[in-house]
C-alpha cells in the first residue's frame, strides 16, 4: 500500500523538531492552538509528529519556552490608522524592523540578522535566538513596560510562534535565512529582563472605619493577588482569570474600584512574568465574567 505523501506542514514540523524545537498543532490556516495544554504537550518525537500531521494539515506551532528560544517578532502595521507613537515617529520608523534598527543604533550594536529567520504572513520578520542559559525570559509586547518598542514583540517562556510551513489568511510563513540559531545578544537580554519590583506590601482598601467589612475586603483583595503570585509555572494565566472573576464580583457590587483592582492584578501578573497585553486581556475577561454575579459585603 502506498503511503500518503507528507504535507508541507508535516515536513516543516519534523524539520523544526530536528533542531530540538518542541512543536504542536495549530488550527489549520490559523495561529491558535488546536490542543489544550500545548506548552506541556509540545514534542520533538518524530513518530508523534507524523501521526498528528497525518490526521490533518495543521499549522506548525513552536513552544518557545521548552525549545529554549527567544523569538523577536518584527511586525508591520495592518491598517492605515496603525501608526507609530510620537517617540518612534520622530525617528521615521514605519514598522518593527525600523524600531529594532533604532535600538541597535542607540546601543551601538549591529543588526542581529545572522540567525535563523522566518518571514511571516504579514511580511513581518521572526528572528530566532537561543535563550540565555538558566534565565527564563518571558513574553513581551510592543510598548509595554518590558517591551522593546512599537511593533516589536518577543516570545519566550509561556509563548508560541507559528513556524515555517504555516499559513494565515492564505499567506505563508517561509524561511528567509536558513542558518543556525545564535544566542540572544546580551544587550537585548538586558532590555528584556524584568525590573525587580520593590518589596510588596499588603494592599489596603481605603475605608472610613476599620470595621469587619474593611478587613474582609482587604483579605479578599490580598488573597486573590497571592493566588496569582504563588501560582505554578504553567498556571499563571488560569490563576489570574480566577482572581479577576472573584474580584470582578466585588467590583460589580460597588465594593472595590475597577481601575485599582485592574492595576493591582496586572502588577501581580507582571511579577510572575506574564506579558502585559496577555495579562490585561485575561483580567478584563475575568472582570466581565464576575460582573454577572455582583457581590456586596454586609456592613
Amino acid at each position: 500500500m502506498t503511503q500518503p505523501r507528507p504535507s508541507d506542514q508535516q515536513t516543516s514540523a519534523l524539520n523544526a523538531a530536528s533542531r530540538g524545537w518542541h512543536v504542536f498543532p495549530l488550527i489549520p490556516g490559523d495561529k491558535r492552538p488546536a490542543i489544550r495544554e500545548w506548552e506541556t504537550r509540545a514534542t520533538t518525537d518524530p513518530d508523534r509528529i507524523t501521526r498528528c500531521w497525518t490526521h490533518a494539515p495543521y499549522n506548525v506551532g513552536i513552544a518557545t519556552g521548552p525549545s529554549g528560544l527567544v523569538v523577536v517578532d518584527l511586525d508591520r502595521p495592518k491598517h492605515p490608522k496603525d501608526t507609530p507613537p510620537a517617540e518612534w515617529a520622530e525617528h521615521g520608523v514605519t514598522d518593527g524592523a525600523d524600531v529594532l534598527a533604532v535600538l541597535c543604533e542607540r546601543h551601538g550594536q549591529p543588526l542581529p540578522t545572522g540567525t535563523y529567520t522566518v518571514g511571516t504572513w504579514s511580511a513581518g520578520i521572526h528572528l530566532y535566538f537561543a535563550a540565555p542559559e538558566g534565565e527564563p525570559l518571558r513574553n513581551t509586547a510592543g510598548n509595554s513596560a518590558r517591551g522593546l518598542g512599537w511593533k516589536v514583540d518577543t516570545r519566550a517562556v509561556g509563548g508560541l510562534v507559528a513556524g515555517a510551513g504555516s499559513t494565515f489568511a492564505g499567506r505563508p510563513y517561509t524561511v528567509t535565512h536558513d542558518a543556525p540559531v545564535v544566542p540572544l545578544p546580551d544587550w537585548l537580554a538586558t532590555l528584556l529582563r524584568p525590573t525587580p519590583l520593590p518589596p510588596q506590601r499588603p494592599v489596603t482598601v481605603p475605608l472610613a472605619a476599620r470595621d469587619r467589612r474593611g478587613k474582609f475586603l482587604n483579605a479578599a483583595l490580598n488573597g486573590e493577588l497571592a493566588r496569582v503570585i504563588h501560582s505554578g509555572e504553567h498556571q499563571h494565566n488560569t490563576a489570574l482569570y480566577i482572581a479577576s472573576v472573584a474580584l470582578g464580583q466585588l467590583v460589580a457590587g460597588g465594593e472595590l474600584d475597577e481601575y485599582k483592582v485592574t492595576e493591582q492584578l496586572a502588577e501581580a501578573a507582571l511579577r510572575v512574568g506574564q506579558g502585559e497585553r496577555e495579562a490585561r486581556r485575561t483580567i478584563a475577561s475575568g472582570l466581565r465574567a464576575g460582573a454577572n454575579r455582583p457581590r456586596r459585603v454586609a456592613a
